[in-house]
């Protein structure tokens, strides 16, 4: 018989009481996410304090944006943003503008739940790390496609090519 205990998992809109977790877990995530495409160099400017921040601005943002947080057994392990589209030739009204989780939470369903939690089943599109194929199988999972618009992001002091993504 099993002893196995399952942790609880909740998702739930971000709280401007988060932004030291988020900050933490934003950095790490990035690390996680973006270290075969970024120096080692760029990532010396990256700090959660300085991630901290940043969600110190994002977390005031008005109703129009969808960001939840994701947590087991109350810490925060990944988050989700969503809201109007920034783009002139936006393809969707709603973009995904990003959805990170911990490498450790791959795989168990928080991310599905995060998505579902900014997006719903809704028309919506996002731009995306070209290099970064383990997003490009949750994206298609999703119903998402590209639809051949591509760009260049700068990214600490570098750039990352994006493809966008369309559902």
């Amino acid at each position: 018989m099993s002893t196995e205990v399952v942790a609880e998992v909740v998702v739930r809109p971000i709280r401007d009481s988060d932004v030291e977790a988020l900050g933490r877990v934003h950095a790490t995530c990035w690390h996680e996410t973006y270290d075969h495409l970024i120096s080692a160099a760029a990532f010396e400017h990256l700090s959660p304090r300085r991630m901290a921040e940043l969600w110190t601005h994002l977390a005031s943002r008005g109703e129009e944006y969808s960001q939840f947080a994701a947590l087991v057994d109350g810490e925060i392990v990944g988050f989700v943003g969503s809201g109007p589209a920034r783009d002139d030739d936006a393809p969707r009204d709603r973009e995904l503008f990003f959805i990170y989780l911990l490498d450790a939470y791959h795989g168990t369903g928080i991310g599905q739940k995060l998505f579902d939690a900014a997006v719903g089943e809704g028309p919506v599109y996002l731009w995306v790390a070209s290099d970064n194929p383990r997003a490009h199988r949750f994206y298609a999972r999703n119903g998402f496609s590209a639809d051949g618009a591509e760009q260049v992001q700068p990214f600490l002091g570098e750039e990352i090519h994006e493809v966008r993504l369309v559902r």
